[in-house]
């Protein structure tokens, strides 16, 4: 029996059409994917009904359908599935609050979010619009918003799928965390 072939190698394969690359992919980065989904549900709202198998399913089906994606790494591909769990999530939450009319808004717990201690929680689509504008502003501070606040990567994991060092990944997660605190207010 061979090496099993690394992820990178079989993003490459699969980008290039090779459909039994994609089925060699999904064990190798359930597990991871399913990490991350779990890290995100724990700072979702009580009785949210998204599990974790749910969420990765939904990432990986979405992630299956971006045929026209250049992986190029491993990396890579964790941050696009970052990207794809935000949208999940705060897709969820427009969902949730369009059902509730407000009431019982999803919310995510700054301190979760941001590492910022003594702050109340904050809802998903005030986070999620609040990185909008940060998109805006740089786009790189609003990468590792995404990557640590919906994806649930630490700083070290964030840096390695933005290719900078974790010295710089920490000074930049500090310059978002202060740039979005005073965006949402107190």
């Amino acid at each position: 029996m061979g090496e099993t072939p690394d992820i990178t190698t079989l993003l490459d394969e699969w980008s290039r059409g090779n459909a039994r690359a994609l089925d060699q992919l999904l064990p190798l980065v359930y597990q991871e994917l399913r990490g991350i989904a779990k890290r995100q549900l724990r700072r979702e709202r009580d009785g949210h009904t998204l599990q974790p198998t749910a969420l990765v399913h939904e990432a990986y089906l979405r992630l299956v359908d971006q045929r026209q994606v250049d992986w190029r790494s491993r990396a890579h591909f964790f941050g696009v599935a970052a990207q794809v769990m935000r949208r999940i999530l705060v897709d969820d939450a427009r969902r949730h609050n369009a059902l509730k009319r407000g009431d019982g808004v999803q919310r995510v717990s700054i301190d979760a979010a941001l590492e910022t201690p003594g702050r109340d929680q904050i809802s998903v689509l005030a986070l999620d619009d609040a990185l909008g504008r940060l998109e805006s502003v740089d786009r790189g501070l609003a990468q590792i918003v995404e990557l640590r606040a919906f994806g649930g990567l630490t700083v070290e994991e964030a840096a390695q799928v933005l290719k900078v060092s974790p010295s710089t990944a920490k000074r930049e997660w500090r310059t978002a965390k202060a740039w979005l605190a005073r965006e949402l207010g107190p």
